[in-house]
C-alpha cells in the first residue's frame, strides 16, 4: 500500500474499533467512501479486502459490505480438518452430481463417503411497508404438500447471487424488489450435501406485471410476517431457504426491539 492508501487503511481501523459503524449494520458504500476520503475505487478496495482479510469486516454481495456482529465465542485453536485423498463420479447430470470420496478423519483409518453436489441457490425475502414478506403458494411433488415459499433459483454460470434474487422475484412473482442486501450463505445438508444458499433481504416492490415462469410460480401473497411463526408451527413454511431467511427477519427485529406485525 502506499502512503494515501495506508492512511486510508488506519482511518477506517480506527474508525472500526472506536464503534462509529454499528456491528451488524451495512458498511459505507464504495462510492461513498471515495467521495469522502479522497481515494480511488481500486486503492479502496485494497483497503477493503486488507480489512477482510482481518475479519474487521464482511463481504455482503458485490461491493457492499458490513461490520461483523460482536460475539463471544471464538473458534477453537489446534483441531485438523478432515483429510480429502481423493474423488470419483458416479453419476453426473445437469441437476445432480453423486460422488465418492475417499476421506480420514483425524486419527481414525480412512473411509468412503458419498458426497450429493447440487447447484448454487438464491432466496429472496421481500417485505413491504405493512410488515409483509413476498410468498407463495405452491405445491411440491417430492414431500406431496402444499406450503408457503420465498422466491428463489439457481445462481447461473457467471452469474451474481444478488442478480439471481432479483431475477427469480421477478419471474416467480411480477413484482421487481427496489433493493436485496446479502444477509447469510449457509448449506442446508452439511454432512452430504453441497449446495451454498444465499439468502437476500429486500423492502419495497414495484408490480410490473405477471409472472412469467409458470412452471415457478404459484398462488402469490403478500403474507403478514406475524403469521409466520404459526405458518412454522403449522408446517406450511416450504424449504430451508424460506425458513432461514424468515427466522433471520424475525430475530434482527427482536433484537431491535421490534415486534413483527406492529
Amino acid at each position: 500500500m502506499g502512503p494515501k492508501t495506508s492512511k486510508v487503511y488506519e482511518t477506517l481501523r480506527a474508525r472500526l474499533a472506536a464503534g462509529e459503524y454499528t456491528a451488524g449494520n451495512k458498511f459505507p458504500s464504495e462510492r461513498a467512501l471515495v467521495e469522502e476520503l479522497g481515494i480511488g475505487r481500486t486503492a479502496l478496495r485494497q483497503v477493503l479486502a486488507r480489512l477482510v482479510a482481518e475479519g474487521a469486516l464482511e463481504v455482503r454481495g458485490r461491493s457492499a459490505y458490513r461490520v461483523p456482529r460482536a460475539v463471544s465465542v471464538e473458534p477453537p485453536e489446534g483441531l485438523e480438518p478432515w483429510r480429502i485423498h481423493g474423488e470419483r463420479d458416479l453419476y453426473d447430470n445437469r441437476w445432480v452430481k453423486l460422488q465418492m470420496w475417499d476421506v480420514q478423519p483425524p486419527g481414525m483409518e480412512p473411509f468412503e463417503h458419498h458426497v450429493v453436489k447440487l447447484h448454487h441457490v438464491a432466496v429472496a425475502a421481500v417485505l413491504d411497508d405493512q410488515d409483509r414478506v413476498l410468498m407463495m403458494w405452491r405445491y411440491r411433488f417430492v414431500p406431496k404438500q402444499f406450503g408457503w415459499e420465498l422466491p428463489g433459483g439457481i445462481v447461473d454460470q457467471g452469474e451474481d447471487p444478488a442478480d439471481t434474487a432479483m431475477r427469480e422475484v421477478v419471474e416467480e412473482t411480477g413484482w421487481r424488489p427496489k433493493s436485496l442486501e446479502h444477509v447469510v450463505t449457509y448449506q442446508p445438508m452439511v454432512g452430504m450435501v453441497d449446495s451454498p444458499h444465499e439468502i437476500f433481504v429486500g423492502h419495497g416492490a414495484e408490480k410490473i406485471g405477471e409472472p412469467t415462469d409458470l412452471e415457478e410460480a404459484g398462488h402469490i401473497e403478500w403474507v403478514p410476517l406475524a403469521d409466520v411463526p404459526g405458518l412454522m408451527s403449522r408446517g406450511e413454511l416450504m424449504g430451508s431457504g424460506t425458513l432461514v431467511a424468515l427466522l433471520h427477519i424475525l430475530a434482527s427485529r427482536r433484537g431491535q426491539g421490534v415486534t413483527a406485525g406492529r
